[in-house]
């Protein structure tokens, strides 16, 4: 795997998380508010412009490589978005999520590795 590869698959992979970060933030504003205000459709628009990013970008990396590689380090979005979330969005962090997490990271590292 070259640096670039990572690079991409890192990018494809964080876009995500932002994307799922603002979509979440999109729809919780709407408990209060409804879907009418300018903090949700702002969310919103950037969320799934980001998620097409990340779409995108994984069609690319799946022209070079196999599904069975390249899957195992959407593993990662997981421990992304679980620190995403409880520092940003303010998530409490259980220990079975935190021990699941490093669980997901191992079998990531393992694939990586093979």
């Amino acid at each position: 795997m070259t640096t670039i590869s990572l690079l991409l698959i890192l990018i494809a992979l964080i876009t995500f998380v932002i994307a799922q970060l603002l979509l979440k933030h999109a729809m919780e504003s709407t408990v209060e508010r409804g879907f009418g205000q300018r903090t949700f459709r702002i969310n919103i628009s950037l969320g799934t412009f980001f998620m097409a990013i990340s779409f995108f970008l994984t069609l690319g990396l799946l022209q070079k490589f196999d599904l069975s590689y390249l899957y195992p380090f959407e593993g990662l979005t997981v421990i992304f978005i679980i620190v995403a979330a409880a520092v940003l969005l303010r998530e409490k962090l259980s220990a079975k999520l935190i021990i699941g997490s490093l669980l997901i990271s191992l079998g990531v590292v393992l694939v990586a590795v093979s």
